[in-house]
């Protein structure tokens, strides 16, 4: 069940880059979503652009692969976010919309995630991280069945139970063990402050729900999941794309000098 997890009693390095990401990011995703709070369109906007500087910088540092990662995560996720918000209703932004720096924050957060899964901190206690996570997000999520708090929360139970099949059955359960610290803590602070909501009753399962649900880092993982494994699909095939342009340009070339003579 932890045959992904990292080999224990080994030494691993800790980069400070991996520990300014995680922190600069935690820092901003809390400034932006208290901000928000009270904003206008204006100022929601102004945070979008804070955002796309902030990610673009961020990845200049990064691999190529990453970098790529990086892309199909922000596009999966804000297409998840208009069709979960805007059309389905499962939370609701102040604006009724999909502000603009959340693009560009799934971007960094899943930047966060990355990082954090490959610091030496998480590599080398990778067992204890998991045990801590699995006791805190399982006792949410019997307090949010339990009957104790006014709203009840059976979707976040659930989604608790496909967070550990992401965590133990998963390939990068690093990556979704780390998603769950930088997601909860955006959730927490954007529905505490008014950010956007949930819905008592999730539209789907109609279900109660809590706000947030105690699993939410679950729909978060399926943004990692996507990312991690359509990377390399999509390098493959810019890579033979890049290959065909090539060939044709050399057969352009040929034929010209041919016709030159």
């Amino acid at each position: 069940m932890l045959r992904h997890f990292p080999q224990p009693h080994l030494l691993y390095p800790h980069k400070k880059r991996d520990y300014f990401i995680a922190a600069f990011t935690f820092f901003c995703v809390a400034v932006c979503l208290i901000s928000d709070a009270n904003a206008d369109m204006a100022k929601q906007n102004a945070l979008g652009v804070c955002g796309w500087v902030f990610l673009t910088g961020l990845l200049l540092g990064e691999a190529k692969d990453v970098r790529v990662q990086v892309l199909i995560a922000v596009l999966f996720a804000t297409i998840g976010e208009h069709f979960a918000s805007p059309y389905m209703g499962g939370y609701t932004y102040r604006f009724s919309n999909v502000p603009a720096y959340v693009p560009p924050g799934h971007g960094m957060v899943y930047l966060t995630a990355v990082a954090l899964a490959r610091s030496g901190f998480f590599l080398t206690h990778a067992r204890q991280i998991a045990a801590f996570v699995v006791a805190v997000c399982g006792l949410w999520s019997l307090w949010g069945i339990s009957g104790i708090p006014d709203q009840g929360d059976y979707v976040g139970a659930l989604l608790f139970v496909v967070f550990l099949a992401y965590l133990f059955k998963g390939r990068s359960p690093m990556v979704y063990l780390a998603a769950f610290f930088i997601t909860t803590w955006l959730e927490l602070i954007g529905t505490a402050v008014g950010t956007w909501k949930w819905a008592a009753i999730d539209p789907v399962l109609h279900l109660p729900q809590g706000n947030p649900p105690s699993g939410v880092a679950a729909w978060y993982c399926l943004v990692d999941a996507v990312a991690i494994g359509g990377a390399p699909l999509v390098m493959a095939w810019a890579g033979r794309a890049r290959d065909y342009c090539k060939l044709q340009k050399a057969r352009k070339n040929a034929y010209q000098g041919a016709g030159n003579e």
